[in-house]
């Protein structure tokens, strides 16, 4: 059972600033702002929630298959792939352009200033559900507008159950668009503050947009989460994590969580609870995939968190 993670690829470039971006721009001249920050401390991390979730879901023993557009600078992520065993046949090279990328700059109040250049994911559209013929399961993360409409439209076509899952994404489409995703789509993952915009968006409630899915999981950060499906209201606690260092990619464990229960057919509540547990182990570590927790890991900490191994 091949699950199909459409989205984005990217780098991620972190640099700290070793002062606060306060002290150096001026309100009263910020109409003619041009400014410098020297950032001795920079790393480059793997990023982009397709390869965050498949990175995740391969911990689990998942079958992923990465679905992106990278750049001709991307050879270090398929070594990285290759190291790790991952699928790369639903990754295409768009020559003359870059891989996505996040140039990140934090303060020391953690403000951040952020610029994205989009380079190859522009041209997802480029990529077919047909390519990796023996999907059964797929998500609709964030991606270029064009490959993310497309993608929803084939998967439904074929008959695949798939998660849409706008993030960031979601300004890019109108209430028309995102109900559109949500009829094709089986099931649908946002968080909270996502969540809100897709009522404003549709003009529809959340129990409305449930009833047109099997199911509606909206994550609420350290409250927790929620899953509607059907009648039923699931409530899954947040799972304490080990340290809180960074949250970034912690949505994309999630998803690799719920994508496993969906793919094994687990009851909600089991699968909810999985995907706590990756989050949690996730957020104890700096990028979107820096954690490399076993099996057997995996299953003490949701023993730990909910009294039973989860297989």
């Amino acid at each position: 059972m091949t699950t199909l993670i459409c989205g984005s690829v990217a780098f991620d470039n972190i640099m700290v600033f070793g002062d606060r971006f306060r002290n150096h721009i001026l309100p009263d001249q910020i109409h003619i702002l041009n400014v410098s920050f020297l950032v001795p401390e920079m790393r480059r991390e793997f990023g982009g929630c397709a390869a965050n979730i498949a990175y995740s879901l391969h911990l689990l023993g998942g079958n992923p298959t990465i679905m992106a557009t990278v750049g001709a600078d991307a050879q270090p992520y398929f070594e990285r792939w290759q190291t790790l065993g991952l699928r790369t046949d639903g990754v295409r090279v768009v020559e003359e352009t870059l891989t996505a990328q996040a140039f990140i700059t934090t303060d020391l109040d953690d403000n951040q200033i952020t610029a994205f250049h989009p380079g190859a994911m522009n041209f997802s559209h480029l990529n077919h559900v047909a390519d990796v013929p023996d999907a059964t399961l797929g998500i609709v993360g964030p991606d270029g507008r064009d490959g993310m409409l497309q993608h929803a439209r084939e998967l439904a076509a074929a008959g695949i159950p798939f998660i849409f899952d706008p993030g960031q994404g979601m300004p890019m489409f109108s209430g028309e668009d995102l109900l559109q995703f949500i009829e094709q789509a089986t099931y649908c993952a946002v968080n909270s503050y996502e969540a809100q915009m897709l009522t404003e968006k549709t003009g529809q409630s959340l129990a409305e947009l449930a009833a047109r899915l099997e199911a509606l999981i909206i994550t609420h950060g350290a409250e927790g989460s929620e899953i509607l499906a059907g009648s039923e209201r699931y409530r899954i606690p947040c799972v304490p994590a080990d340290a809180v260092v960074d949250p970034t990619g912690c949505g994309d464990a999630f998803r690799a969580g719920l994508l496993y229960g969906i793919a094994n057919g687990w009851d909600w509540q089991r699968t909810g609870q999985l995907a706590a547990v990756m989050g949690a182990i996730k957020i104890s570590h700096r990028g979107g995939q820096n954690h490399a927790p076993s099996r057997d890991d995996i299953a003490a900490r949701y023993q730990a968190a909910f009294g039973e191994s989860p297989w």
